[in-house]
C-alpha cells in the first residue's frame, strides 16, 4: 500500500520542486518545453513536456527521475527510466535526507540517464 506524504514533507517538495521546474527551463522555451511533476502517495515522478509533433496543442509527458520518500529512514531515493518507463535504483547517489543532494545529481546527470 502505497502511504501519502505527510503534510509538511509534501508542502517541502511541491515548494522545492516548483522552483527546481521552473529554473531548469530557460523562460524563452517555456513555450516548448515543461518540467513538471507529479506526486503519488510517497513517490514523485519529474516529467519534461513538450508539445505533440502532430497536434502541438496535445503535450506529451517523458518521465525523468522519480524520488521516493521511505519515512522510517526519513532518506529519499533515487530511481531513473528505462526506455519502457520502468523504473531502477539510480547507484551512483546514496539515500539521502537531503532533497537537494538528489536535484543536484538529476542536474549534473553524469551518465545521461536522466537528459540524454
Amino acid at each position: 500500500m502505497i502511504m501519502p506524504l505527510s503534510e509538511f514533507t509534501r508542502k517541502l517538495i511541491e515548494t522545492k520542486l516548483s522552483e527546481y521546474c521552473l529554473n531548469r527551463v530557460p523562460e524563452h522555451i517555456r513555450d516548448k518545453i515543461k518540467i513538471i511533476f507529479k506526486i503519488r502517495g510517497n513517490n514523485v515522478t519529474l516529467f519534461e513536456t513538450r508539445p505533440f509533433y502532430q497536434d502541438p496543442s496535445i503535450w506529451t509527458e517523458n518521465p525523468v527521475a522519480q524520488l521516493r520518500y521511505d519515512e522510517p529512514s526519513n532518506k529519499w531515493f533515487l530511481y531513473c527510466p528505462d526506455r519502457n518507463s520502468k523504473w531502477y535504483p539510480y547507484s551512483r547517489i546514496r539515500p539521502t535526507a537531503n532533497l537537494d543532494v538528489i536535484l543536484k545529481e538529476i542536474d549534473r546527470d553524469p551518465t545521461g540517464i536522466f537528459w540524454g
